[in-house]
């Protein structure tokens, strides 16, 4: 069965905050956003779920809305888009 992967270009000081400083960088491993190298972030579709219960506030919450999928670190945000895998 193919599972879904989200993957942002963010940036590599973003990626390493998200992979090691945000609140889902604390839980269980297949909730936790992956740094791919490169300025890269990769979400699993249950790391996504577990971003979208962050609140606005906090970094590697989710938005969806008419701007498409993103995901935020301070006042920026990146488009995520989805990688089958």
């Amino acid at each position: 069965m193919r599972s879904r992967t989200w993957v942002a270009e963010v940036g590599i000081a973003n990626a390493a905050v998200l992979a090691t400083q945000s609140r889902t960088a604390l839980l269980a491993s297949e909730y936790r956003p992956r740094d791919l190298g490169d300025g890269r972030i990769a979400l699993s579709e249950l790391a996504l779920g577990a971003s979208r219960e962050l609140s606005e506030e906090e970094e590697g919450a989710i938005t969806d809305d008419a701007d498409g999928l993103r995901i935020w670190v301070g006042e920026d945000a990146f488009d995520l888009g989805i990688a089958e895998s």
